[in-house]
């Protein structure tokens, strides 16, 4: 009987955090998995000796992933150039609802699971994907994660005291970005009240959750159809997703949490997810940012629990 690799058990728990890390610099699951899988066929594409000589290993694999995302990201722009309609992060739903070896399955390997916080919520995605490729690296690592500025400059490959500039410009972003948001009781509620709003056709009532200001997304890759410019103002959102549902006969809109945070997935009558919907929440209880991702290449995901809905 051949005895484990201590040294391979160690390496493989940091999936977990690799994958963690990753998403949040990309904002894609499947774009993290990429880049552990990378990263992991570097590690094992080094001799015996070479992997010894390294001292934490843990530290190696988040450099060498953390670099493969900064190259990532760096040639993002050109992709989302390409990109027919608006590119919304890929969202994550509760681990209860994961499919094949990540979700839905009771077998499902943990290191494959996203820590759901506030770091992952799409309004927070959203403002790191308005960063730099230099800022959101060295934000992530350091306020997320908490590495020392010291680790980071080694990733961006500039000076410590670069990355810590760059880390509170980012920091700023936040700041301006994201007022103080509604309690995650009264975000289910005013979703709740979204949904059933939605579903009546009733229009005062979703003029009545919405902000004035409020900007509906929506990202379908060109796959699917949805619209290729924001949807901007309550009056034109609230008409927006009165057509929808008369259009869209058939279509069961659940409750689900997206990215840890309230949300809706809209199933079709052969109860596959089409849509997910995150929602932003001021703390006057009014939404002011919708993003619904359509893109199929997004919501793989995602399946239909019909025991688990209402």
């Amino acid at each position: 009987m051949t005895t484990p690799d201590p040294s391979l058990s160690a390496i493989m728990r940091e999936r977990r955090q690799l994958i963690n890390v990753a998403y949040r610099l990309l904002g894609s699951v499947v774009d993290a998995e990429d880049v552990v899988q990378e990263t992991y066929a570097r590690w094992y594409a080094m001799t015996p000796q070479e992997q010894a000589a390294i001292q934490t290993p843990a530290a190696w694999l988040t450099r060498v992933a953390s670099r493969i995302c900064l190259d990532q990201l760096r040639s993002a722009r050109a992709r989302r150039e390409r990109y027919v309609g608006e590119w919304i992060p890929e969202p994550v739903p509760d681990r209860t609802e994961w499919i094949g070896g990540r979700a839905g399955n009771d077998q499902a390997d943990p290191a494959d699971r996203i820590t759901l916080d506030e770091s992952v919520s799409m309004a927070f995605l959203v403002v790191l994907d308005s960063m730099t490729p230099a800022e959101r690296v060295a934000f992530v690592l350091h306020d997320v994660f908490g590495y020392p500025f010291a680790e980071v400059a080694e990733i961006v490959g500039r000076t410590s005291a670069a990355c810590r500039q760059l880390a509170s410009s980012a920091r700023g972003r936040v700041r301006t970005s994201q007022p103080t948001t509604a309690p995650s009781a009264d975000r289910a509620g005013i979703v709740r009240e979204f949904k059933q709003a939605w579903e009546a056709g009733d229009i005062n009532a979703l003029l009545g959750l919405l902000d004035p200001d409020a900007v509906a997304i929506g990202d379908g890759g060109g796959l699917v159809t949805a619209e290729l410019l924001p949807v901007e103002g309550r009056d034109k959102i609230a008409r927006y997703f009165v057509d929808l549902i008369v259009k869209r006969a058939g279509y069961t809109v659940l409750e689900r949490t997206v990215n840890g945070q309230p949300g809706l997935a809209v199933v079709d009558s052969e109860g596959v997810v089409s849509t997910v919907l995150a929602f932003d929440i001021a703390d006057d209880d009014r939404i002011r940012h919708i993003w619904g991702v359509r893109n199929p290449e997004k919501l793989r995901p995602w399946v239909d629990r019909h025991e688990a809905s209402d």
